[in-house]
């Protein structure tokens, strides 16, 4: 097997199986990933357009994430507010559900990434961050998490050279 191809897998099976910890953790507040990554995102840096909200998803791709969105309303997690100049614009913020949903989720996520600290505790990850940095620029993802990296001023390896 070639290295680039073992590299493929392993981040495919670490990613898969965050994925699957991460959605058993968030099973008990009815949420998956994606809904959970949602309301983080608006908690963070809402209210948000739902073209914003799509360019800062990294579960989503694509900048129009209509029926995620859709299935948050339904759940009385996220409020959307017409604009009153443009019936096609929209405002998301989180409801008072929403709020303690992602409060909820923040602990989630910091049990989960704590776990992980632990597992790479002895691992020098800087020139590993900088290589995923460097294969997912360009992407959609790649450019969603950068956008976030953005809103909330932290640098990326691209912003220290």
């Amino acid at each position: 097997m070639r290295n680039a191809e073992l590299l493929r897998y392993l981040i495919l099976a670490a990613q898969r199986e965050g994925n699957r910890q991460l959605s058993l953790a968030l099973r008990s507040l009815d949420l998956t990933s994606s809904q959970a990554e949602a309301i983080r995102v608006l908690g963070e840096f809402g209210p948000l357009g739902l073209r914003n909200l799509g360019e800062l998803l990294i579960c989503e791709s694509g900048n129009n994430p209509s029926r995620l969105v859709d299935r948050l309303v339904t759940a009385g997690l996220v409020q959307r507010d017409d604009s009153v100049h443009d019936r096609r614009q929209v405002t998301l913020s989180l409801t008072k559900d929403g709020q303690r949903a992602d409060k909820e989720v923040r602990l989630i996520e910091e049990e989960f990434y704590l776990r992980i600290e632990d597992q790479m505790a002895e691992v020098d990850l800087t020139a590993n961050i900088e290589f995923l940095f460097a294969l997912s620029s360009g992407t959609p993802a790649g450019n969603a998490l950068k956008g976030r990296l953005r809103r909330a001023a932290i640098d990326t390896p691209d912003d220290q050279h």
